[in-house]
């Protein structure tokens, strides 16, 4: 999976992860579940629904195909 998250995109999905669990916690629901959606894209800086958009927040410097395992880009 190519990366398609800026890092200021990533650190708000974390602390939005991160404040919904909080929510969950405080008022016993298993609304802290859904904090999971945020903070994983966060920690792999990967969006599915930016991939079906076709956006993407990475500078384009980081926009590039990483090459394959033999030197070969994609």
């Amino acid at each position: 999976m190519k990366q398609n998250m800026g890092q200021i995109d990533r650190i708000i999905r974390a602390v939005i992860g991160v404040a919904i669990i909080l929510v969950g916690l405080i008022t016993h629901s298993w609304l802290g579940l859904v904090a999971l959606v945020p903070l994983l894209t966060s920690i792999s800086g990967f969006c599915p629904l930016y991939t079906l958009l076709k956006i993407s927040t990475c500078p384009a410097a980081d926009r590039q195909e990483k090459p394959a395992k033999g030197g070969v880009p994609k």
